[in-house]
């Protein structure tokens, strides 16, 4: 039996995590139990107490973003346990590290080729560490472009579609709109799109929008949302190995600690050239011969 916690149902990047690692699990002879933490530090501690009265043989804590002091409590027990980003060195300890930089690299430089120089970036709530990684990531690519960012152009968001809605309508009253608007994650992304539809601004062709996570929905947004892939496959084989590695005294990787989980772009229809330039100008003049 294994015990599979994660941050928010309502997010649909969760129940595909939570499909593909029960997928996974039961391939392999195990049940699995479910809980949702919303984010709350108290929740999380009380569900691993009671998947481990259920007698779970290890928990993987999938909640991107748990505190340090409530690592250190839950590790004091002998049980396996494996979580994302952060984990202490120790024996039941497992650690699954997303490398969040080459994908939002690839999704800045992405930008940076079709012309874009004025990104703003809406964040998730920086208490979450997975959060602070993505905000240290965009600053980081964006530095080794010499691009530079201004304080106005980083929004803190909430990692939710009324958090990216509230977030462009803060960008939307200054002076100058960037061209180019980058996600902590996609629900924060359409958010944005809503957020542009009931105003005179088009998507991408006065402002590009790129996601991160690749959840389903995204390829069936309009336009398709550009995002960066955090493969829910990946996550879960991850977990799922991890975990056993923990538990099967015989499992070939029962000495590994760590487990890296790749991102990268993928190219939709809601980035193209900035608004203004020559081959946006160029583009829109074919596009009109083409309608005629």
């Amino acid at each position: 039996m294994l015990g599979l916690i994660v941050s928010e149902i309502t997010n649909p990047f969760f129940p595909e995590l939570v499909q593909e690692f029960e997928n996974l699990a039961v391939a392999q002879g195990y049940e699995v139990l479910i809980g949702s933490t919303n984010y709350e530090p108290a929740r999380t501690e009380s569900l691993l107490r009671r998947l481990m009265q259920r007698n779970v043989d290890g928990v993987a804590v999938m909640t991107f973003g748990i505190e340090e002091d409530l690592v250190k409590k839950l590790v004091e027990r002998e049980f396996p346990l494996v979580f994302v980003d952060a984990g202490p060195d120790l024996p039941n300890i497992r650690t699954i590290k997303v490398d969040y930089g080459e994908g939002i690299r690839q999704g800045v430089q992405h930008l940076a080729a079709l012309g874009h120089r004025q990104i703003a970036f809406i964040s998730g709530p920086l208490r979450l560490r997975s959060a602070v990684a993505r905000r240290d990531a965009f600053l980081k690519a964006m530095g080794e472009l010499g691009l530079n960012v201004p304080s106005e152009h980083m929004i803190e968001g909430s990692h939710t579609m009324e958090g990216g809605i509230a977030a462009m309508e803060k960008l939307a009253t200054l002076e100058s709109l960037p061209t180019a608007i980058m996600c902590s994650n996609d629900m924060t992304a359409i958010g944005v799109l809503h957020g542009l539809h009931h105003t005179t601004h088009k998507v991408p062709a006065d402002i590009s929008v790129v996601g991160f996570d690749d959840i389903h929905l995204a390829q069936f947004m309009l336009p398709p949302l550009t995002t960066i892939e955090m493969s829910c496959h990946d996550l879960a084989a991850a977990a799922v190995e991890a975990l056993r590695a923990g538990i099967e005294t015989d499992h070939p990787k029962a000495a590994r600690k760590e487990w890296n989980v790749p991102t990268r772009l993928v190219v939709r229809q809601s980035t193209t050239f900035p608004r203004g330039s020559l081959p946006a100008l160029v583009h829109s003049e074919k596009a009109g011969r083409g309608g005629r």
